[in-house]
């Protein structure tokens, strides 16, 4: 993002441990000498509830959270109140440690701070945040386990005894404002990525719905389909249950996930099923000390079965290729074999298509279900065109799903590399490894626009596509043609 930024001219060797050299003029000072805890206790537990959130900061926990708190009552929780450091002692290793811009209340497992020396407790926030401190705190955090980081604490005495470099005030007050415009800015191209996601992703189940209940045919002649959400179908379609083009429908053995194993065969959950893809996806997996019981068989999986998530993420689908090693599904997947002459593909698509979608949707809901039955993926409706057709409009979709997939894995890699872009600058600004005070100088006092400041008094400082780490734009003609 920031072309024109250079490093200050006179520095010198750094007393913190991996850090190097820092500016000459930053004096180093242990935080115990700028910031001192507070414990103030909430008598009524009415205030607002507070929570950390790595990517937000200190967030209102209703906004951010499904789950209600474990705490029963909120009554002798921490009071916290702006400009105020937040600290997770037990995720402080992992940047957990934040700057409130709210009054409420946090749990009493973490620690609050104020300043008790004039600084900047943005600037305090985001050096701690660096990688240079995260191993820092994990060096000092103690604690009874195994030394796993999740059940180690960090202590108030530790945490305070950190040394830090620290830039004279108003030179604080001037890295602050130069990050607070580059998130402005990061923020901004996020979200518009993030939006462009969902449009692609929208635009995904339009092309999939499209195709298996009108085929390819835009002349197509038309039939009531006697399902009143459907509407009308192509006239020579059949329409059936799944029951009638499947073999066998089952879900796999309740208390397998005892038999969780770093090696073995291949455990398929929900997880491991999508609701915009057929592919099985395999960031998450786990695998099976195998049982000896009869269930192995019923539960294997098989080249070319249709798998369907019962619980938890309703209208997940996946279809299990050729190539796939041993695998079983868990009890919340149900594994459907289509009979021969059954496209897989074919039926993987309709059950993520709206068709699909509106059937698991309204099984699920009305009552107390959680989920679904055997007999409610049994009556997922399946409309059927003869078998060339099956193949020709599985192959259009396949087909087009390449370029959507691409641009969405263009777009999330995007935001990927600039999120890590934005915390490689502020740990070289916040360190002292780059010299912000003159761009802070020339930023404007309130909103701009996206054009700025490539016409403005900035624009030596920011190269033509304002640094936003891209990689080369692909042909997707849908990618093109969406407007952010």
């Amino acid at each position: 993002m920031i072309t024109g930024l250079k490093p200050y001219s006179t520095m010198k060797p750094s007393v913190v441990e991996s850090l190097g050299s820092v500016p000459e003029h930053w004096e180093c000072r242990r935080l115990k000498t700028i910031l001192q805890p507070v414990d103030r206790r909430s008598d009524t537990g009415q205030q607002t509830l507070l929570s950390l959130r790595r990517d937000h900061g200190v967030v209102v926990y209703a906004e951010h959270f499904t789950r209600p708190p474990q705490a029963a009552s909120l009554t002798g929780f921490k009071l916290v109140e702006v400009d105020e450091l937040v600290v997770n002692r037990l995720q402080a290793n992992n940047g957990l440690i934040f700057r409130s811009g709210i009054d409420g209340l946090i749990s009493p497992d973490y620690s609050v701070f104020r300043k008790k020396h004039p600084v900047q407790m943005r600037f305090i926030s985001e050096v701690c945040r660096t990688s240079y401190y995260r191993a820092q705190f994990r060096k000092e955090a103690t604690g009874l386990g195994t030394g796993t980081a999740g059940f180690l604490r960090l202590y108030d005495n530790r945490f305070l005894d950190t040394r830090v470099h620290l830039p004279p005030l108003p030179e604080q007050r001037a890295i602050v404002r130069y990050l607070d415009y580059v998130d402005q800015r990061i923020r901004r191209y996020v979200c518009a990525k993030r939006r462009l996601i969902e449009l692609l992703e929208e635009e995904r189940q339009a092309v999939v719905t499209q195709a298996v209940t009108r085929g390819l045919d835009p002349d197509v002649r038309l039939k009531p389909s006697s399902i009143d959400w459907l509407g009308d179908v192509p006239e020579h379609w059949e329409l059936c249950r799944l029951r009638n083009v499947v073999s066998v429908v089952t879900t796999g053995s309740r208390g397998w996930s005892s038999y969780a194993s770093d090696t073995g065969p291949l455990f398929i959950r929900v997880a491991n099923l999508s609701r915009g893809s057929l592919q099985l996806r395999f960031h998450d997996t786990v695998r099976l000390n195998l049982p000896e019981t009869s269930e192995v068989t019923r539960t294997r999986i098989q080249a070319g079965d249709v798998l369907v998530s019962v619980t938890a993420y309703i209208g997940s689908i996946g279809i299990a290729p050729a190539a796939l090693d041993e695998a079983y599904v868990s009890q919340h997947v149900a594994r459907c074999q289509p009979r021969p002459g059954s496209s897989p593909r074919w039926l993987g698509y309709v059950l993520l298509s709206t068709v699909g979608q509106t059937h698991g949707r309204i099984s699920t809901s009305g009552g107390t279900k959680d989920g679904l039955s055997l007999d409610d993926v049994k009556n997922y409706p399946i409309l059927l065109p003869p078998v060339d057709e099956q193949l020709a409009i599985v192959e259009h979709v396949d087909k087009t799903f390449v370029d959507i997939d691409a641009a969405i894995a263009r777009a999330r890699r995007q935001i990927e590399l600039t999120e890590e872009y934005r915390t490689s600058l502020v740990a070289d600004v916040v360190t002292g490894k780059l010299d912000v005070r003159e761009a802070a100088e020339l930023l404007p006092n309130q909103e701009v626009g996206d054009d700025w400041p490539k016409n403005g008094p900035l624009a030596d400082f920011f190269d033509d596509d304002d640094g936003i780490p891209e990689e080369p734009a692909g042909d997707s003609a849908i990618e093109s043609e969406v407007t952010v």
